[in-house]
């Protein structure tokens, strides 16, 4: 406990930890309040997801890379489900699928490339295992395809009527998904991890780190409190966003996706900062394929027993084309197992792109 106070006393940024109290009293006294909700939801997950970066360093350091970079993504995506779940029960499915494609997209395309971009402004030329994002790479491929399928039969002429065959095929791919996640597992984490065995990174190796117990409890407490600032921030979203003129489609893929990812963030960012490319490239691509493979399928099982109705997997066609992209692109890139600045900028671009365009032009029935 005392390691945890002095980390707090000692990291500016921490302080901000006073916000996570202040929304819960605020929600509990305004609960009409949306858009001071909204605002001060998002400043309290800032410093639960540095908080979470410490915590998550301190237990990479005794797993490996591989492992952290994993315990990272799941407790991020935890984040992410949590957010989904809550717009499950109201029945807001146009937010959940946004949430799912944006978040693939935000993963694989602006997280890689702001590490890619962060790491590069400090180091000429990085370079990271290839046998890691090759992994995570190809089973973001096969996740992306399984989910579009879907979106590419449903138009089909003679389809019946009602939904019935796309939602049996969704559930279908959802068990499907899930079983692949856990032979990926299987293969990275025993069979064979040792093709992901992380690189030596010299002095950043002999940092101090905190106590194991310290750090996964940690872990635990900030997860919980995430989890409870995110259901204040998933129901303010919505009125918030029609103040500023944004779409529900926009709100759940950039919107959704950038907070809820906020945890990943920070930790990524400064793995590559120090060097630890492969921990930054493991969490990118890890969190992105964990999205399509378990969140997105875990959803759909979900929507059978919390939502008004079950869940397909049909993407609006802009959303189907900007996963695609981000998919190919992130495994085009990451190929070569080297990088430099200006890789990660052009990907960052890409994605600014993709808001600039969902911004302006909204899905059908959604401007």
């Amino acid at each position: 406990m005392q390691t945890l106070l002095r980390e707090i006393r000692n990291t500016p940024l921490l302080w901000m930890l006073a916000f996570v109290p202040i929304v819960l009293v605020a929600e509990a006294v305004a609960p009409h309040s949306h858009t001071l909700l909204f605002v001060l939801s998002v400043l309290a997950i800032v410093p639960l997801a540095a908080l979470l970066s410490h915590a998550t360093e301190a237990v990479a350091a005794k797993t490996g890379d591989a492992v952290g970079g994993l315990l990272n993504a799941t407790l991020g995506n935890l984040t992410e489900l949590i957010i989904a779940i809550a717009a499950l029960r109201a029945g807001q499915y146009m937010l959940v699928k946004a949430s799912i494609a944006g978040a693939i997209v935000t993963n694989a395309v602006f997280m890689l490339g702001a590490c890619l971009l962060l790491g590069g402004l400090r180091y000429h030329v990085q370079e990271y295992n290839r046998a890691g994002a090759r992994l995570s790479s190809g089973l973001l491929l096969m996740a992306t395809v399984a989910l579009l399928a879907p979106s590419a039969v449903a138009e089909l002429d003679h389809l019946p009527q009602g939904g019935g065959i796309l939602n049996k095929l969704s559930l279908g791919i959802s068990i499907l998904l899930i079983l692949a996640y856990g032979l990926g597992l299987l293969f990275s984490l025993r069979t064979h991890k040792e093709l992901f065995a992380s690189a030596d990174h010299g002095e950043d190796d002999k940092e101090a780190h905190w106590p194991m117990g310290t750090a996964v409890g940690t872990l635990l407490v900030v997860t919980v409190l995430v989890a409870l600032v995110s259901e204040i921030f998933v129901e303010s979203v919505q009125k918030a966003a029609e103040t500023f003129g944004m779409s529900p489609a926009f709100v759940g893929f950039i919107v959704v996706s950038l907070v809820g990812a906020a945890a990943e963030f920070a930790v990524a960012f400064a793995a590559a900062r120090k060097n630890r490319l492969d921990m930054a490239v493991s969490i990118a691509l890890g969190s992105a394929s964990q999205i399509a493979l378990f969140v997105a399928p875990a959803l759909v099982l979900l929507s059978y027993v919390v939502g008004p109705k079950p869940m397909d997997l049909q993407f609006w066609p802009g959303a189907v084309t900007m996963v695609m992209i981000a998919t190919v692109t992130s495994a085009f890139i990451t190929a070569s197992g080297r990088s430099a600045w200006f890789v990660g900028a052009l990907m960052i671009f890409i994605y600014a792109v993709f808001a600039l365009t969902l911004y302006v032009v909204p899905p059908a029935g959604q401007g």
